[in-house]
């Protein structure tokens, strides 16, 4: 079984659980203040394995996102460093997990009524890795328009709504957890696995040529 689909399998199966208890959910969810004033750093992980328990749409979308664009990340990693893909693979998902909680951590580290769950950061990343291994290469869709943008060209815009929407507020989504998982993703895959910086080069060499 590949990496994306165990991921999900862990994240559906937690996920579910959380819901129906109530306690184990309250101990897994980000709360920028309990983590900085009662040392609870475990949160900055586990709050990306349950999911918004009023909107089961936050966990289907997260998890078809996350099984589109993990299965194309892992196939490159596998096809150009081999078995260390699987290693850079988990430090793209769990970096952007990590990088996702960086802004919230600052800005809400005294604020205790702040909470949020999902792991909106680490898809992100993966899908902005996936961005980086084939920046004109393919299409990806945006829900009910029908046609497809280039993978860089998408991935501007997403970046833009999502500043857009981050500095707009009141929307109750963590706009800038989406934002620190993608750059991570999207950076690490340049400049730490092996070949993509070259490869990434070559596709927008080629494209204008």
């Amino acid at each position: 079984m590949s990496l994306t689909l165990i991921i999900i399998t862990i994240t559906v199966a937690i996920s579910l659980y959380a819901n129906s208890n109530q306690e184990l959910y309250a101990k897994m969810l980000f709360n920028p203040y309990q983590v900085i004033h009662r040392k609870e750093w475990y949160r900055v992980i586990s709050h990306a394995f349950i999911h918004d328990k009023t909107n089961i749409f936050h966990l289907v979308f997260n998890m078809y996102v996350l099984y589109s664009f993990g299965r194309i990340a892992e196939d490159f990693l596998a096809i150009n460093i081999g078995v260390k893909g699987s290693l850079y693979y988990l430090l793209i998902y769990f970096g952007g997990i990590f990088s996702a909680s960086l802004p919230s951590l600052m800005k809400h580290k005294d604020n205790y009524s702040y909470n949020s769950v999902g792991a909106s950061g680490a898809v992100s990343a993966v899908l902005f890795s996936t961005i980086a291994f084939m920046p004109l290469s393919g299409g990806i869709g945006i829900l009910f328009i029908p046609f497809t943008l280039p993978p860089i060209v998408f991935g501007v815009l997403y970046i833009a709504y999502e500043m857009y929407m981050d500095k707009r507020g009141g929307s109750n989504v963590a706009h800038d957890a989406h934002i620190g998982g993608a750059v991570f993703g999207f950076l690490f895959t340049l400049f730490f696995v092996p070949g993509a910086f070259v490869n990434f080069l070559n596709q927008i060499f080629a494209y204008f040529s």
